[in-house]
């Protein structure tokens, strides 16, 4: 559906994006996330025709319409993260209007306003000015205006930006619908627990580069089959690491101050072991925990602990 390859846009001598290759299929519903500064927003402007690549290319579909071409931007619904919206109309002027600019009838515009307005549960503010309506509902009314063209693809970077918890259940409810009803959908975002509720498949930047993408499942996969242990040291931590990496399929991913954190491909009794070996060879622990796999882990592995 969506293909990006070898993708890289440039400001002089920094690189905001760094060679991205990635595949989105149809119906799918992609979670893209990343530190702040890790090129999220700029890859998807440059998708959307607001940003021009240094190089490397973008395809929606079958398309061979190049970026920012009339064509390619009649295949994409976005919603930015600061949503522009017109107060001074009602919610039927407002859709109204950006239905004219597509070119479409006015019957053809009453009809999808109507449908998209119920898909957003705002079928009764259809007569209501824009400034009455809440935030999450000016988000909705959002959602709605960029698929009245019926788009191919819908892209809404942070689109629970400021939203209370009970208005991010309504745009999760209207994600999900629509990705129920095959409308393929990236949402960049730096809520991860959010991503892993609603999402297929996600994909992780850091420093302009896609540093894992994938089925959520399959990562989950992946990450339970590799625990994470944080070891308490007392003694020198000198000896500790050094014995660690003595240890088959241990890999010390970082240390700290009386703390040694490990990867461990082995089973529980082998964790076991590696601990006892450590205390044979007068180590003094203090404590250790394994951490419990989740998207938030894995962030943190990948991005060395970056704000998203």
């Amino acid at each position: 559906m969506l293909h990006i390859k070898d993708l890289t846009k440039n400001y002089g001598s920094f690189t905001a994006v760094n060679h991205l290759t990635l595949n989105i299929p149809e119906g799918d519903l992609f979670g893209f996330v990343g530190p702040n500064g890790a090129g999220k927003t700029t890859t998807i402007r440059i998708v959307c025709g607001l940003l021009k690549a240094t190089s490397g290319s973008v395809q929606i579909g079958d398309t061979s319409a190049p970026v920012g071409s009339k064509e390619m931007k009649r295949l994409i619904g976005y919603v930015p993260d600061f949503f522009g919206v017109y107060d001074n109309l009602k919610v039927k002027e407002y859709m109204d209007m950006y239905g004219s600019m597509y070119s479409m009838n006015s019957r053809d515009i009453e009809r999808l306003t109507v449908d998209l307005l119920e898909l957003v549960n705002l079928s009764d503010k259809k007569e209501v000015y824009v400034d009455t309506l809440s935030r999450g509902m000016k988000q909705r009314l959002c959602v709605a205006r960029a698929l009245l063209h019926n788009p191919k693809l819908l892209i809404l970077d942070e689109p629970n930006s400021g939203l209370d918890p009970r208005a991010r259940v309504e745009m999760k409810e209207v994600l999900m619908n629509l990705q129920s009803m095959g409308k393929t959908i990236i949402i960049s975002s730096h809520i991860l627990s959010e991503l892993s509720e609603m999402c297929n498949s996600i994909g992780i930047m850091n420093r302009g580069q896609l540093v894992t993408a994938g089925r959520i499942d399959d990562i989950m996969g992946k990450l339970r089959d590799d625990k994470r242990i944080h070891i308490h040291v007392a003694s020198e931590m000198e000896p500790a690491v050094r014995l660690l990496h003595e240890q088959a399929g241990v890999v010390v991913d970082s240390v700290r101050e009386n703390e040694i954190i490990i990867s461990h491909k082995g089973t529980d009794e082998q964790i076991c072991a590696m601990l006892g070996y450590l205390i044979q060879n007068q180590i003094i622990l203090t404590g250790f925990h394994k951490e419990e796999g989740s998207l938030e882990s894995l962030f943190m592995q990948l991005t060395g602990g970056g704000a998203a």
